[in-house]
This record gives C-alpha cells, sequence and structure tokens, in this order.
C-alpha cells in the first residue's frame, strides 16, 4: 500500500474474496464519513461470477451456469468478473470536492479512454448506455462498437464505493451467458482481443496517474 494526497492506494495480485471485498468496502466508507479512515483506491481481481445491481435482475442471465452469481447494491445491471479483468473500486469521498456524481464518472470513464488512445483504439461513452465502448482500433472502424469497461457504483452520504471492471485478457466466452449490462446484441472485448498485452501492473500504473490528474480538478 502507498499513499498519494491523503488517498490510500491497494493494488492486490490474488484474487479477492468478493463478499469480503463488500465488507470491506462497507467498513471503508462509514469510516470515511466519521473522518477516521484516508480515501481509498483499490485495484483488485475475482475469480469467476457473475453479479447483478439494484437495477438489474436475474433474467438477464441467459443461461444456467455454475458460476457463482450475486446480487449487490452497487447501480447497474448484470456483469461478469473473473481472471483477466481488472477491478478498481473508488472509495472517494465527493464531501470533499465537487458533489456531482455525473462529472465523477466521465472522470473514471475518461481515464480509461485516455488509455485506450495511447494504443490507437478510439473509445466513448453512449447516453443511454453506461460503460465504455470501443469504436475503432488502430483506425479500422468496428462493425458495431463493443465494451472493454463496465461502470457501477454506490454513494452513501457523497463517499462512492464500487466502481470499473475493465477487460485486459479476459476470457470473453463467459458474456455469452449474460446480457451484460442487460443490453442484447452487444459484445464485450478486451485489451487482448485488440491486440494489445498489457499486465495488471502496467495497467494500475497508468490508469491511476491519469484518474489522479482528474481527480485534482473536481
Amino acid at each position: 500500500m502507498k499513499i498519494i494526497d491523503d488517498i490510500e492506494i491497494v493494488s492486490e495480485i490474488n484474487n479477492i474474496d468478493y463478499l469480503s471485498s463488500i465488507e470491506l468496502m462497507e467498513t471503508k466508507v462509514s469510516k470515511i464519513q466519521l473522518s477516521k479512515a484516508n480515501e481509498l483506491i483499490w485495484f483488485l481481481n475475482y475469480d469467476h461470477m457473475y453479479t447483478v445491481g439494484a437495477s438489474g435482475n436475474e433474467n438477464e442471465l441467459k443461461h444456467l451456469t455454475e458460476i457463482p452469481f450475486y446480487k449487490t447494491n452497487r447501480g447497474g445491471k448484470i456483469t461478469y468478473h473473473g481472471p483477466g479483468q481488472r477491478i478498481i473500486y473508488f472509495i472517494i469521498n465527493l464531501n470533499k470536492r465537487k458533489k456531482d456524481i455525473r462529472k465523477f464518472v466521465n472522470l473514471i470513464e475518461n481515464s480509461a479512454i485516455k488509455i485506450l488512445r495511447d494504443f490507437d483504439i478510439e473509445a466513448r461513452t453512449f447516453y443511454d448506455r453506461v460503460g465504455i465502448w470501443v469504436t475503432k482500433n488502430k483506425k479500422i472502424r468496428l462493425k458495431k462498437e463493443e465494451k472493454i469497461g463496465a461502470i457501477g457504483l454506490r454513494i452513501k452520504k457523497w463517499v462512492t464505493y464500487h466502481g470499473l471492471s475493465f477487460n485486459l485478457n479476459t476470457n470473453l466466452k463467459y458474456y455469452n451467458d449474460i446480457d451484460a449490462c442487460g443490453l442484447k446484441n452487444y459484445s464485450s472485448t478486451s485489451l487482448k482481443k485488440l491486440g494489445v498485452n498489457l499486465t495488471q501492473e502496467e495497467f494500475d500504473k497508468i490508469y491511476l496517474k491519469e484518474f489522479l490528474k482528474g481527480l485534482k480538478e473536481l
């Protein structure tokens, strides 16, 4: 762990137990509200599982599967988590900044979009579809945009938690069993599928740099 501008930065290497991570976040949020803890940016991994957010339901799971399924209190609908995907949780106190959830979500999205641009990958967001969508790779337009990052947040008294899942070298077949984020007839992608090999450590470093730069402007 390191601390930058009173924000704890933790980058996990091994998979983390999902329920334990939720408990840790809840505890952290409560302590921040009492001014008894620093904020936290937490990079981590999970084993194979599906989670469905507050606005989703189990009907978004298209096929029966042995993979664990969790109902969670984050925003959003169903998504997949597993090896090769980097999770970033943002336990950030917006009481110290602008109380603007839309700007905070834009910061999470734009930090990833800027990283993709460095690899000659164009991505954007859509008003009616939360997440990060790749439209071009090496200046070649995809037939249809593909999702590389999913976002689901929760806010308690202006302290955020949950966050972003981003596909580095994810096995994309696991998306076939769900309508990811409640959307039908859309595909997911990964950096590996787009021809970019990036380690977790490399991703953590460059994403953190972009995010912290933008956070200072909130």
